[in-house]
Formats: structure tokens, C-alpha cells, sequence
């Protein structure tokens, strides 16, 4: 078994997750969607809410793959640092654009946080991290990095008040994000990829860099590895749910542990059907994972085109094309609107299937 087929297997999950980030981001309409495509109001978890962490720790063992056994010098920590600064960009232009001349937003209302800058810090971060410490070393940070997370967001006061995790404003997470970025922020009171809760997030790269060093190592029955792995943390992850809630607006530590957890046991399938079976299976995934970043850039990007231009009145392109199209009398709301955003993910998928057939790699 060689190392390509098990970067097909990551591969295919990484587009798995990339196609799961169009579709919850794309419904025809906000205003009906089904439960499970929409995140939890704050604690506990949908299965949408799995797709960001998962696509983190994808990070995680793409980072073993790239940096495991190669030598390290000034020119690794300056694609490192370059790669992550053209994510963290690219988040802010989508932030900042809008089709008005001069094709930016007032500053004051440009949002700063979002996903591909926590994108960029966490493999920045992470990849660092992973070249300068052996695994063991790695436990102990991501150790520290939950536990320590947990701590001060737990027992450290906020304000002269006594801290919460509820969404409030002694929430530590919630009061640095109002502090720092102000009206730079996705909500008025706090930020989903904000600042502190960006920390535990490193942690959740970490625990896929994790599951590719077991990808890459000789041990046999990897898959099993990996799923006992998965086991071992939902139960971890359930404990601490006790106290530390399960929440991916505040990343919470038993969040990471819960989602890494799910993380392993998709992964160990993959893997098994994909490697240890041989089944040719999800290809047409692993077409989209092979420019990941490209596809939910220009899903964000044109998404957000079709919403602001007008085509009748108030009604916006992608309204226009909802209610002519997918709003039927025969179909429930919640129909018409999954099947748009289905729609879009099979354009996205199609491109990324020419992409990979003219074998046009477009690296982030």
C-alpha cells in the first residue's frame, strides 16, 4: 500500500467536507431549511456543525503528508507563512467586496474573523508546531491547548463577574471578541471564529496531524487505530460535555474532542473502503478535494455576487432564481430549498472535475 493511496484517502474526505461547506452555505433560502443542514442556536451539535472541524483537521493530515521527513530550512517556514497569509487574504477580500464601486465596504463594517482566516492561522500555527516537535511533545500542547482553554473560560472573571459559557457578555470569548474587533464582527456580541476560541481550533488541526502520522506510520489495522481513536474521544468528549458544553461558536474543548472524534471514524471508513478493500469509491469527491480552497472561495464569492445584484426591484439574482425556478407548488420550502443548494454543489463538483481532468492544481 502506497503513500498516494492513502492522500486519495484523505483526499476524498477533504472533498467530502468542501461539498458539505457549499451545501449548508448555499440554501435557496434561509428562511427554510431542514434542521440538520442549520448549526445549533449555541449548545450541543448539528451534523453541520461537524463540517468546519472536519475540514481543520483535514489541515492536520495534509500537514503530515507535506512536511513529514522533508527538510526544513528558512524557504518551508516562508511557504508556510505565505500560504497561510493568502488565506487569511483571501477571507478579508471576501469580507471587504461588494459590487458597488469602489468594490469595498465602509471599513468600519468589514468583518475581520472568518473561515478562511482561521483557516490560514490554524495551518500556520499548526504546520509550525508540527516541524519543530515529535508527537509526543504535540499531545502535551494540545493537552495544554483544551485544558487550558476550558480554565480560563471557566474560572476566570470577566469583568468583575463571575464567568459563563452562555452566550453573554461574561463570556470570555464573546467579551474579547466585542473588545478587540468591535463592529468588525459576524454578530454584535460575538464572532463563531473569534479570537480566543481560535486556540482550541490549532487543537483540532493538531488531532488530524494526529491521525496522519498513524496514516503514515507501518502499524497494521490502521482503520481500527483510527476508529478506536474515534471511539475513545466521543466518550472524552461526552464527559467533558458535563463541563465545558459541546459549542462550536465557542469551540469549546469537549467540541473538539467530540468532532475529532467523528473525524476518525469517517476517516477509518475511507480508509478502509478506499486502501485496505481497494473499492474504487468517491472519486468524484476527491476531484473536489484536490482544489478545495479554490471551490469554496468561488462558492463564497459568487454566491455573494448573486445576492447583491438586483434584478427586480429588492429581489437579488440568487432570490430571482430560487423563486422562478426551485419554488414549486408540489415541494415543501425546505425541498426547494435544499435542491438549490444541491444544485450549486454540482457546478462546484463538475468544475473541480475539470479542474483535475486538465490537471490544473490551484494551491492556496
Amino acid at each position: 500500500m502506497n503513500i498516494q493511496n492513502r492522500i486519495i484517502s484523505v483526499d476524498i474526505f477533504r472533498g467530502l467536507t468542501i461539498v458539505l461547506m457549499i451545501l449548508v452555505n448555499t440554501p435557496g433560502t434561509w428562511s427554510h431549511v431542514y434542521a440538520p443542514f442549520l448549526h445549533a442556536p449555541w449548545h450541543g451539535y448539528t451534523p453541520t456543525d461537524l463540517v468546519f472541524p472536519f475540514f481543520l483537521f483535514i489541515v492536520g493530515c495534509s500537514i503530515v503528508f507535506s512536511y513529514q521527513n522533508k527538510a526544513v530550512d528558512s524557504s518551508t517556514y516562508k511557504k508556510i507563512t505565505i500560504r497561510a497569509l493568502k488565506l487569511v487574504g483571501l477571507g478579508l477580500f471576501l469580507g471587504a467586496f461588494t459590487i458597488h464601486f469602489p468594490f469595498f465596504k465602509n471599513f468600519e463594517s468589514i468583518r475581520f474573523p472568518g473561515v478562511l482566516q482561521r483557516i490560514g492561522v490554524v495551518f500556520f500555527f499548526a504546520s509550525i508546531l508540527f516541524i519543530n516537535f515529535n508527537w509526543k511533545s504535540l499531545v502535551g500542547i494540545c493537552s495544554f491547548l483544551l485544558i487550558g482553554y476550558w480554565l480560563v473560560m471557566g474560572f476566570l472573571p470577566v469583568n468583575g463577574m463571575e464567568s459563563t459559557f452562555e452566550r453573554a457578555p461574561n463570556n470570555l470569548a464573546n467579551y474579547l471578541d466585542v473588545l478587540v474587533f468591535g463592529t468588525h464582527s459576524y454578530k454584535t456580541d460575538y464572532d463563531p471564529e473569534g479570537l480566543l476560541s481560535t486556540l482550541p481550533s490549532i487543537a483540532t488541526a493538531l488531532m488530524g496531524i494526529f491521525s496522519g502520522l498513524i496514516l503514515r506510520s507501518k502499524r497494521a489495522k490502521k482503520e481500527v487505530v483510527l476508529f478506536g481513536l474515534g471511539i475513545v474521544m466521543l466518550l472524552v468528549g461526552y464527559v467533558w460535555d458535563l463541563f465545558f458544553p459541546i459549542n462550536k461558536a465557542l469551540w469549546s474543548s469537549s467540541f473538539v474532542m467530540v468532532t475529532s472524534g467523528w473525524a476518525n471514524i469517517v476517516l477509518a471508513l475511507i480508509y478502509y473502503i478506499s486502501d485496505v478493500k481497494g473499492i474504487k469509491f468517491g472519486s468524484i469527491f476527491k476531484y473536489a478535494g484536490a482544489n478545495a480552497i479554490v471551490l469554496y472561495f468561488l462558492s463564497s464569492f459568487i454566491g455573494k455576487i448573486m445576492g447583491m445584484i438586483k434584478v427586480d426591484g429588492d429581489t437579488s439574482l440568487h432570490g430571482w432564481l430560487f423563486n422562478t425556478v426551485y419554488v414549486q407548488d408540489f415541494l415543501a420550502m425546505e425541498t426547494s430549498s435544499l435542491l438549490y443548494g444541491l444544485s450549486v454543489v454540482t457546478f462546484y463538483v463538475l468544475l473541480g472535475y475539470i479542474l483535475y481532468r486538465k490537471k490544473i492544481f490551484i494551491k492556496v
